[in-house]
């Protein structure tokens, strides 16, 4: 297996964090009766830490299938390189220390971080589209 595709792993694992933080933390919050009914009725509103990993999850959604088609095409279409190589760390590193910034309410350094992340994208999609 490719390091790329070794990357995509962890990053579907990072996902599966992004999962299930918010819902660890939401259920504090709720409890677990409330969590196991069928949420008929109002629950409070979600704390600040955990309205924030709700928005980091969502925010990791928008990209991670982009990032996964990426590079499963760079893989089959034999695209991987230098390129695709830091373009997926670069994803991976960002997404993983964008996490406890938007967590922890940090505004303007999240915000470069998630560029640093959309960077990495670029370059595995700048290597499949021959660039």
């Amino acid at each position: 297996m490719t390091t790329e595709l070794t990357i995509l792993g962890w990053t579907l694992v990072l996902a599966l964090v992004q999962i299930l933080l918010p819902a660890m933390f939401r259920n504090q919050e709720t409890g677990i009766a409330y969590n196991m009914s069928a949420r008929d009725g109002a629950a409070p509103p979600a704390r600040p830490v955990t309205a924030r990993l709700q928005r980091a999850q969502a925010n990791l959604f928008e990209t991670l299938p982009l990032f996964a088609a990426a590079v499963l095409v760079a893989h089959v279409a034999g695209r991987e390189g230098a390129l695709t190589l830091w373009g997926c760390w670069l994803y991976l590193g960002a997404r993983l220390v964008y996490l406890p910034l938007y967590a922890a309410g940090v505004p303007v350094l999240r915000s470069l971080v998630w560029t640093v992340s959309l960077a990495g994208l670029v370059m595995v999609l700048a290597a499949i589209l021959g660039a």
